[in-house]
């Protein structure tokens, strides 16, 4: 984002403000921005609200993940050059950042309007609306980030995703394919064929994903997406045991780098059973919330097939992985100044019709086209109790698979920072079990409320279990649930995007492929009383 050093601003400054300001650039250019930030304090220090100084100063705070900070700075640069479009494309990604959403669409618009042959402002418009799910409009500015550069990879692994999200598997399978004939070692093209699960490997893939792996120096994140692609190549050559052993060395490569503490999951389990065992405050309005259906999950377990079910009646809108329960539930700690549950005991009616109704606005855009929507969040299963009492008339689907099938196809996914339980196969057991213990208390507690669905059970016998599930949610039945493949809308869970177009399959279960690889799961899950012998 380079300016004009003839700027008066920049010719105001003293000899030695300039020398601050150059040095603060040259550590920019070689990514020292921690050095940059201390460059550009001092400059602002004896110059203050240099524009030259403030804007690569949001630059800085940009790279260094302080988005709060790096929109302030290119708010305060705009100022001096209000139609700057690199000014625009960097405030809105870092509103974007910052979850303000309707301004930040705005700022990369306008960017688009005064930078039409900009690859860089139509890529971050096309990023930010796929992210919003806005995916028609998101497939426009990425195809004219193409159009203008061919050789912007990212905006091409953008754009495959997006076109996944959207039930387009062909074009998002060339899209990837072209990414990686560009660049045949590029990590993300190659997981992203691999994260389609409908994508078979043959012996030249293969072939070329060891070789991409060979290449010395590679990142940690690019090692574990080659490594979990080429897994997956493995077993569609049919060697599952050395299939599990790359994944489980991916996983070890993940599990070095993320945050997880088994043993604090169980105690905050224990804790939300001990909290939510006594009675929650009768409601203020018992019919607040009936447009909400939870749906609770592990990964990999069919929660993605349950919602694109339900999506697919005329009355249901699928919201995907949406964290506002979570958000609210966490702003709620925040002002109580107490972790979560344990303010739960002093919420009354008022704290938690208040909160539902704050859940409730804040959805609000699910519930334009239609009159109910789905919330699938992967984190539901702990707020069960809190989502109750917020929305008294709201409905909980628990969806389960065979905890052996669901802990390997956790373990077969490359997930996000964010997924820590899935890198080890004893602490995936534990969250799992965990799973399993909660679940099971919310049925027993809220049995009108909470439903009980087993993925294999809705795919042996789909109608009678999709009559099943509708009827919970209160909702007439509708063939076009048993012909769900034939919903067109955005599927942001891309592991499951091209799975859900195609009818229900019986054959999905693979642990058997792995013999003695699983044993000691099984005997920790027997154990644990989840499983039988």
């Amino acid at each position: 984002m380079p300016h004009s050093s003839q700027d008066p601003a920049q010719a105001s400054l003293s000899s030695v403000a300039r020398r601050m300001l150059a040095r603060a650039r040259n550590d920019f250019e070689q990514r020292r921005y921690e050095d940059a930030e201390r460059a550009l304090t001092n400059v602002l220090a004896v110059a203050p609200g240099n524009p030259d100084a403030t804007r690569l100063l949001g630059m800085v705070a940009q790279r260094l993940g302080n988005h709060a900070k790096a929109a302030e700075c290119f708010e305060e640069a705009l100022a001096t050059w209000p139609d700057d479009p690199e000014l625009l494309v960097g405030l809105g990604i870092a509103l974007f950042e910052r979850n303000e959403f309707t301004q930040a669409l705005a700022h990369l618009r306008r960017a688009c309007q005064l930078a039409p042959h900009s690859a860089l402002a139509w890529f971050n418009l096309g990023e930010a609306l796929a992210r919003q799910a806005h995916t028609a409009e998101a497939v426009a500015a990425l195809r004219r980030a193409l159009e203008l550069d061919p050789a912007h990879l990212t905006a091409r692994q953008t754009l495959a995703r997006v076109q996944a999200s959207l039930g387009k598997i062909d074009a998002a399978v060339e899209g990837y394919r072209e990414l990686v004939r560009r660049d045949p070692g590029n990590a993300e093209g190659w997981f992203g064929l691999s994260n389609l699960n409908i994508v078979r490997f043959d012996s030249n893939d293969a072939a070329q994903l060891q070789r991409a792996l060979a290449r010395p120096g590679l990142a940690l994140r690019d090692y574990e997406l080659l490594a979990f692609s080429y897994a997956k190549a493995l077993e569609n050559l049919g060697d599952h045991a050395q299939a599990y052993d790359v994944f489980e060395r991916a996983n070890a490569s993940r599990r070095r780098r993320v945050q997880w503490d088994a043993a604090g999951e169980r105690r905050r389990v224990a804790a939300i059973m001990e909290v939510f065992a006594k009675p929650l405050p009768p409601p203020l309005d018992p019919k607040l919330g009936h447009e909400a259906i939870l749906i609770v999950s592990i990964p990999r377990s069919g929660s993605t097939l349950v919602e694109h079910i339900l999506a697919s009646h005329p009355e249901v809108e699928g919201a995907n992985e949406i964290k506002d329960l979570s958000q609210v539930i966490d702003a709620e700690t925040a002002r109580r100044h107490s972790a979560f549950p344990l303010w739960v005991p002093d919420a009354g009616a008022e704290d938690w019709q208040r909160l539902g109704l704050e859940y409730l606005a804040r959805t609000a855009r699910w519930r334009e086209r239609k009159p109910r929507f789905t919330d699938k969040s992967l984190v539901n299963w702990y707020s069960v109790g809190a989502a109750l009492a917020m929305l008294p008339a709201a409905r909980v689907v628990i969806v389960r698979r065979d905890p052996v099938e669901t802990c390997l196809g956790c373990f077969r996914q490359c997930f996000s920072e964010n997924s820590g339980f899935s890198c080890d196969m004893d602490e995936l057991a534990d969250y799992c079990i965990d799973f399993l213990h909660l679940t099971r208390f919310w049925l027993d507690k809220f049995p009108d409320r909470v439903l009980d669905l087993e993925y294999e059970s809705l795919v042996t016998q789909p109608e009678q279990e999709t009559r099943r599930l509708l009827g919970f949610c209160g909702l007439p039945f509708d063939p076009a649930c048993l012909e769900f493949h034939k919903t067109a809308r955005t599927v942001q869970s891309l592991p499951s995007a091209a799975q859900v177009r195609q009818p229900i399959r019986r054959d999905t279960a693979r642990s058997a492929r792995y013999g003695g690889k699983l044993d000691r799961l099984r005997q920790r899950l027997c154990d644990a009383g989840v499983i039988s012998e």
